[in-house]
């Protein structure tokens, strides 16, 4: 697999401090990604190897704790769709302003970037409590994972609140250029998680064996202490930025982050809507099937953690570029964070194209859920190089502020081609979970064709945030 790179014009123009400030910068991104990323796979292994004494006691062996656990998380990934509408709005305002040294818009923004950032936690946050067994039979969950996945949602909703802070934060430090900090408060994050639902999930130092349960305490009390810390962060000042205790509304500063973030969320929402489509396809192969599936996004999810990291280093590079008038220095950070992030994902996929059954068989003991998740697997190493270019440069133009394209182009993608496929291959055909891959992976492929050839055309440059 070949990663992709720029153009010979664009690439002779990268000078060596370009490509040591997007490493530099992506980095400790890519490296935030992987523990955010850890929060959600420390869940899935400990829960993927429940003691036989703890499936006992509880009454559910691993493959229903993997599909509880994975509907939950299915919940709060919708709800998390709103924290980062908000945060793409703030990694575009401030990186502007930080290009165009506007110090007194920072503390518009930081202060308004909280606001909303409340708002939407805590109208998530009464979602989660109020419909979290309506989502399940949507999703027309396996009725012996019902309870065990609704309690889940409903212990994990209530720090939405701070986890959408710690989200929007962050999202603001990314902006500025600061993207160790956000490695440090993950680390915080992820640490906690790890430990509480070690403890927790089979009941270790003579503590309770809660399973699913402890899994959601675990994720529930590591974010809620990220949250907390990153607004008292901002609240000493950090990175050029401070947080400001004014609740007030500032009408023509949320317009302007709205606008940047709404079409993000509707980008999110549309695809999540038709996920929980998609899911139900799934669902419908049984629990051995949705295991393997949930196993697969887990392992895949750290294979495009680069794409993820380098995404948000090249949108806050592009956005300062353009916020300092120089549009030439933002392609080239383009193009430098594609070919270093594109190399890494590459590099991760053939190892998931050589190695699939062994990765799977870290995340759980079932034989057969190990033979169901090998063939995806092996699609979702393939489709790395595709991925790449979808993120990163997707990343480059939400940087820009040009979240409309996005917006289209997984419209078309994700609604005109992979649910109508699914339901060929999979509904008439009974194509199963390889055919579930099949859709995925053709989606994948389209999203990145569509996204290379928006970014040439170089429209993204103009657009006024």
């Amino acid at each position: 697999m070949r990663a992709v790179s720029a153009p010979d014009h664009v690439r002779s123009q990268y000078g060596g401090s370009t490509r040591r400030r997007m490493f530099s910068l992506a980095l400790p991104a890519v490296g935030e990604q992987l523990l955010n990323t850890m929060v959600g796979l420390a869940d899935v292994f400990l829960v993927g190897n429940l003691a036989p004494r703890t499936a006992a006691l509880l009454g559910y062996d691993s493959a229903a704790a993997l599909t509880a656990a994975g509907l939950g998380n299915q919940f709060s990934w919708i709800m998390m769709v709103l924290f980062i509408a908000v945060g793409i709005g703030a990694t575009a305002l401030v990186a502007r302003a930080v290009g165009a040294r506007d110090e007194a818009s920072l503390v518009r923004i930081v202060r308004q970037v909280a606001l909303l950032g409340a708002v939407v936690g805590i109208l998530a946050t009464a979602l989660g409590l109020l419909g979290a067994e309506l989502f399940l039979a949507v999703l027309n969950a396996p009725q012996e994972t019902r309870a065990i996945g609704a309690g889940y949602i409903r212990i994990t909703a209530l720090t939405f609140l701070p986890t959408a802070l710690l989200l929007a934060i962050t999202a603001c430090l990314r902006g500025a250029g600061d993207t160790r900090t956000p490695l440090l408060l993950m680390l915080v994050v992820n640490t906690l998680n790890i430990a509480v639902t070690w403890l927790l999930v089979n009941g270790q130092l003579g503590l309770p064996a809660l399973g699913v349960t402890g899994a959601a305490i675990g994720t529930t009390l590591a974010r809620g202490l990220g949250g907390i810390a990153a607004v008292a962060l901002l609240l000493r000042g950090h990175a050029g930025l401070r947080l400001v205790l004014d609740w007030r509304p500032d009408p023509e500063m949320l317009r302007r982050l709205v606008r940047v973030g709404l079409p993000t969320a509707g980008e999110q929402f549309i695809f999540q809507a038709a996920l929980l489509i998609f899911v139900r396809f799934v669902t419908n192969l049984g629990t051995t099937a949705y295991a393997a599936h949930n196993i697969t996004i887990t392992i895949e999810s750290v294979s495009f953690l680069p794409g993820m990291g380098y995404a948000a280093a090249t949108g806050a590079l592009v956005g300062q570029a353009l916020g300092a008038r120089r549009p030439d220095e933002a392609e080239r950070s383009a193009y430098e964070g594609l070919f270093q992030g594109g190399l890494m994902m590459s590099i991760l996929g053939g190892f998931i194209v050589l190695f699939p059954a062994q990765l799977v068989a870290l995340f759980t003991n079932d034989p057969m859920v190990v033979a169901a998740a090998t063939p995806p697997l092996r699609a979702a190493g393939l489709v790395q190089p595709a991925l790449a270019i979808s993120f990163i440069l997707l990343g480059a133009l939400r940087g820009a502020g040009d979240t409309r394209w996005p917006l289209y182009s997984r419209l078309l993608t994700t609604w005109v081609v992979r649910l109508p496929l699914t339901f060929v291959v999979v509904g008439w055909l009974g194509g199963g979970l390889p055919g579930v891959w099949l859709a995925m992976c053709t989606d994948f492929t389209l999203q990145a064709i569509m996204v290379l050839w928006r970014f040439s055309s170089e429209k993204w440059k103009k657009i006024e945030v």
